[in-house]
């Protein structure tokens, strides 16, 4: 399957990205892999006809609204993000309203159309900049209140409305204090993702996005990884002298619905055709771009 996948991205001129999450065969036949913020950067500037995209549907989303005259496929049509289902655009109106004075930030973790309503985006890997480069004291931002909050406690100037109140993520919400117990007993470092509940944060060594935990591992031999298992198998591929511990029911299950066959039935079949409409992409497409900008 990997021959047929290596040959068959050669002659449509395709290009696979998959995300930190996804099973490890479906990372290495990968042309990039990494965090959201990374993905969406390479969607911009790949030179790719055809952009295979392994990950949720919002991830292939804004591959497609910074890429609206390429095919962006998704090998498997029902890999949705339950976090990103739980704002409305509905719910940004309305606060909107109540808060008219606020800017609306929202996490890439979310749907087109809420991208649309956004003045800009962010990634976990760049909540903080996002928000200290608005000149607006109040910030609406969505849709997980994890971050939200770490975004506060960052910048204390700002007042930072989570919208909705309790969005959260289901794999991150359920690492616990019995999880930092077990880390701090088995010894090394605990790094978690920034969507972990405030306590985890509290107890962690290194709070950081699933790119940053690759370029945080340098500084330790051990490490307890709180985020999504997958990601300390990648971390061991890239760091084979260090130890990464997961928590092996850390499971996003809809990452792990693409396989390698999938794969190559996309590639084979060219589905499944990720189509948006116009003025949705084009106002998601500004929000997108200056998150992007404020990245560098």
């Amino acid at each position: 399957m990997k021959e047929k996948i290596a040959t068959l991205k050669k002659e449509k001129n395709a290009v696979i990205l998959a995300h930190n999450y996804q099973l490890p065969e479906v990372q290495d036949v990968a042309d990039f892999t990494g965090d959201s913020l990374q993905l969406a950067v390479q969607a911009k500037e790949t030179t790719a006809d055809l952009i295979v995209f392994c990950g949720v549907l919002f991830m292939a989303e804004t591959a497609k609204i910074l890429n609206p005259s390429k095919k962006v496929i998704m090998p498997v049509s029902d890999a949705g993000c339950p976090l990103a289902d739980q704002l409305t655009p509905e719910m940004i109106l309305a606060a909107k309203a109540e808060h008219p004075e606020a800017a609306v930030v929202l996490y890439v973790n979310s749907t087109a159309a809420c991208k649309a309503l956004a003045d800009i985006v962010c990634t976990s890997a760049n909540a903080v900049a996002v928000v200290e480069s608005l000149a607006e004291d109040t910030v609406l931002f969505g849709p997980d209140s994890n971050l939200a909050g770490y975004v506060q406690r960052n910048l204390p100037e700002k007042t930072i409305i989570p919208l909705p109140p309790g969005g959260h993520c289901y794999v991150h919400s359920e690492f616990t204090a019995e999880d930092v117990e077990e880390a701090r007993r088995r010894g090394g470092r605990i790094i978690c993702h920034p969507e972990c509940p405030a306590e985890i944060q509290a107890a962690a060594d290194v709070i950081a996005s699933t790119g940053g935990m690759v370029r945080e591992a340098t500084g330790a031999r051990v490490w307890n990884v709180f985020t999504e298992k997958e990601m300390a198998w990648r971390l061991k591929k890239i760091y084979p002298d260090r130890t990464f511990y997961a928590k092996e029911s850390a499971v996003c299950h809809d990452m792990k619905k693409t396989t390698l066959a999938d794969v190559l039935r996309a590639l084979e079949e060219e589905e499944y055709d990720i189509t948006l409409p116009g003025d949705v992409m084009e106002r998601a497409r500004g929000a997108i771009e200056r998150m992007i900008a404020v990245s560098g």
